[in-house]
């Protein structure tokens, strides 16, 4: 869930069944979260295909490709005020796009992608956590209630449903590398209140641009312990999915989504990322959905639902 969360300037309204499309927000925002849903089970298609650091280049690589072909002009119109915060934005994209991807393409490795969607879904409430942290943004009591819900349900997902792992702290790794690659892209979040007075998208191809060159170091760390793995006819389908639909397309309709509604409406939409993850992995992959899932889910939903409702009252 790569999202950058601020509109770019008016994008137009171009007519025929484009222009329908870039004119309804809801449906564009079905199809954002409906991408990085996707990008969960593909994560765990992945495995064996190509390796997580590879996966992770070349996904920016394409981004990289797609910005220059339909995005320079923005870039190159706003590079003035963008170059004055190259480092801040090179660190943007080095914690929220490199990180969080390595991190979340190894996870594929150790855990299913119904656990890595849920998981995924309590990066708001590691928001909050961090604007309390970083800003003292005010939370009262009845948030933090929600975030405690919230942490619960990363729990159950973390021990597999089992109150003994619980008890012994016995973890899926896969798991907790999830909830590290969250807490990355939670401090990424939270970093971006002090993003330059710039349009989205062209924030974004910059930090792309970032996120291709800081992955560079971890493919060559992944090439000397001989792990590198190039890509599989199979792999190549999963990194075209990935590059283009939550990589690009799903940046672009968010970014449009957000000017049509606002971000607070379209926020809340980003909740059914796991609720998609889940459908898609028991669609595609076979997963199976228990019990201890929905419980899990049940709780992350509703402790977000509860501290965003509260905020936003």
């Amino acid at each position: 869930m790569d999202k950058v969360s601020t509109p770019p300037e008016t994008t137009g309204s171009a007519g025929g069944p484009v222009g329908w499309l870039f004119g309804n927000a809801y449906l564009l925002l079905v199809l954002t979260t409906l991408s990085w849903g996707g990008n969960a089970v593909a994560g765990r298609l992945a495995v064996g295909e190509v390796s997580p650091m590879a996966l992770t280049m070349l996904r920016w690589t394409g981004v990289v490709v797609l910005i220059a072909l339909f995005a320079r002009h923005r870039l190159i119109a706003e590079w003035p005020v963008l170059r004055r915060h190259l480092p801040y934005l090179f660190a943007l994209g080095a914690l929220g796009f490199t990180g969080f991807n390595a991190l979340f393409y190894i996870a594929a490795h150790f855990t299913v992608a119904i656990n890595i969607g849920i998981i995924q879904g309590s990066i708001p409430v590691f928001v909050l956590m961090g604007a309390y942290a970083a800003y003292r943004t005010p939370v009262t009591g009845l948030q933090f209630a929600g975030v405690a819900v919230t942490m619960l349900g990363v729990a159950i997902i973390a021990a597999q449903g089992d109150i003994a792992r619980l008890a012994e702290l016995a973890f899926n790794n896969g798991d907790l590398l999830m909830v590290l690659a969250c807490l990355l892209y939670a401090g990424y979040t939270v970093a971006l209140r002090k993003r330059p007075a710039v349009s989205g998208l062209a924030m974004f191809s910059v930090m792309a641009v970032a996120a291709l060159l800081t992955s560079l170091p971890l493919v060559g760390i992944e090439a000397a312990m001989g792990r590198f793995q190039w890509p599989s006819l199979t792999g190549w389908a999963v990194l075209s999915f990935i590059a283009l639909f939550p990589s690009f397309l799903a940046q672009i309709f968010f970014l449009r989504s957000v000017e049509l509604v606002g971000p607070g409406r379209a926020g809340v939409f980003v909740n059914l990322v796991p609720i998609f993850s889940a459908l898609l992995a028991v669609l595609i992959l076979g997963e199976r959905f228990q019990l201890y899932h929905a419980l899990a889910l049940a709780f992350v939903l509703g402790g977000i639902a509860l501290a965003e409702r509260l905020r936003r009252s």
